[in-house]
């Protein structure tokens, strides 16, 4: 694994998670979710800077998903499938 975390600074890191709560590590772990679907709807919609908020979503569903489960959700939505 390439890190650029040093091997100090990580052997703290787990340790501190070794001592935190179950709900502070349940929060840590909703937090960098969000932050890395956060992330993946970003380089889409850098990718597609003229999509809809909608479509950079339709789109990460189908890329996660799968294409038939992205075209259920558009027709759910009255949107056009591809």
């Amino acid at each position: 694994m390439i890190s650029d975390t040093s091997a100090d600074a990580l052997a703290v890191q787990i340790e501190l998670l070794r001592k935190a709560s179950l709900s502070d590590r349940f929060r840590l772990t909703c937090e960098l979710t969000t932050a890395a679907i956060e992330l993946s709807r970003n380089a889409i919609r850098q990718a597609h800077p003229t999509w809809s908020e909608l479509e950079v979503k339709l789109e990460w569903a189908e890329l996660h998903y799968g294409k038939e489960l992205a075209n259920e959700l558009r027709r759910h939505l009255g949107v056009d499938t591809r």
